[in-house]
Protein backbone atom coordinates (compact mmCIF):
# COMPACT_ATOMS: atom_id res chain seq x y z
CA UNK A 1 0.00 0.00 0.00
CA UNK A 2 0.88 3.53 -0.73
CA UNK A 3 2.32 5.74 1.94
CA UNK A 4 -0.11 8.67 1.58
CA UNK A 5 0.88 12.25 3.84
CA UNK A 6 -1.24 15.04 3.63
CA UNK A 7 -0.78 18.83 5.35
CA UNK A 8 -3.82 19.86 6.54
CA UNK A 9 -4.86 22.73 8.43
CA UNK A 10 -7.81 22.01 10.94
CA UNK A 11 -11.45 22.68 9.96
CA UNK A 12 -10.34 23.25 6.36
CA UNK A 13 -13.26 21.26 4.06
CA UNK A 14 -11.09 20.45 1.01
CA UNK A 15 -8.81 18.81 3.90
CA UNK A 16 -11.73 16.86 5.06
CA UNK A 17 -13.03 15.70 1.36
CA UNK A 18 -9.39 14.88 0.64
CA UNK A 19 -9.13 12.33 3.48
CA UNK A 20 -12.87 11.10 3.17
CA UNK A 21 -11.99 9.85 -0.56
CA UNK A 22 -8.71 8.40 0.78
CA UNK A 23 -11.20 6.36 3.40
CA UNK A 24 -13.78 5.58 0.76
CA UNK A 25 -10.95 4.20 -0.65
CA UNK A 26 -9.70 1.80 2.03
CA UNK A 27 -6.21 4.20 2.66
CA UNK A 28 -4.64 5.27 5.71
CA UNK A 29 -3.48 8.88 5.51
CA UNK A 30 -0.53 10.39 7.47
CA UNK A 31 -1.79 13.65 8.36
CA UNK A 32 0.14 16.16 9.09
CA UNK A 33 -1.05 19.75 10.62
CA UNK A 34 0.64 22.15 9.66
CA UNK A 35 -1.12 25.51 9.61
CA UNK A 36 -0.40 26.50 13.09
CA UNK A 37 3.10 24.95 13.03
CA UNK A 38 6.03 27.17 11.41
CA UNK A 39 8.53 24.33 10.96
CA UNK A 40 5.84 21.66 9.36
CA UNK A 41 4.64 25.01 6.68
CA UNK A 42 7.98 25.28 5.68
CA UNK A 43 8.52 21.75 5.42
CA UNK A 44 5.33 21.47 3.38
CA UNK A 45 6.17 24.40 1.19
CA UNK A 46 9.51 23.45 0.52
CA UNK A 47 8.77 19.33 -0.48
CA UNK A 48 5.14 21.03 -2.51
CA UNK A 49 7.65 23.29 -4.99
CA UNK A 50 5.75 26.53 -2.36
CA UNK A 51 2.27 24.95 -2.44
CA UNK A 52 0.52 27.44 0.65
CA UNK A 53 -3.00 26.15 0.57
CA UNK A 54 -4.16 23.17 2.38
CA UNK A 55 -4.19 20.19 1.71
CA UNK A 56 -1.30 19.32 0.12
CA UNK A 57 -0.69 15.57 -0.55
CA UNK A 58 1.75 13.29 -1.32
CA UNK A 59 1.82 10.06 -2.37
CA UNK A 60 4.69 7.86 -2.00
CA UNK A 61 7.19 10.71 -1.74
CA UNK A 62 5.31 12.46 -5.01
CA UNK A 63 3.80 15.82 -4.30
CA UNK A 64 -0.14 15.52 -6.10
CA UNK A 65 -1.00 18.98 -5.04
CA UNK A 66 -4.40 19.99 -3.81
CA UNK A 67 -7.90 18.66 -2.78
CA UNK A 68 -9.12 19.70 -6.72
CA UNK A 69 -5.67 18.10 -8.04
CA UNK A 70 -6.58 14.95 -6.09
CA UNK A 71 -9.96 14.79 -7.11
CA UNK A 72 -9.29 15.38 -10.76
CA UNK A 73 -6.55 12.79 -11.09
CA UNK A 74 -8.96 10.27 -9.91
CA UNK A 75 -11.82 11.27 -11.89
CA UNK A 76 -8.46 10.71 -15.11
CA UNK A 77 -8.16 6.65 -13.24
CA UNK A 78 -4.85 8.22 -12.47
CA UNK A 79 -4.98 8.00 -8.84
CA UNK A 80 -5.78 4.08 -8.31
CA UNK A 81 -2.36 2.58 -9.63
CA UNK A 82 -0.55 5.36 -7.68
CA UNK A 83 -2.16 3.73 -4.34
CA UNK A 84 -1.75 0.20 -5.29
Amino acid sequence: MAKVEIYTKMMCPFCIRAKGLFKKKGVSVIDIPAANNAAKREEMQKRSGGGRTYPQIFIDDKHIGGCDDLFALDAQGGLDPLLA
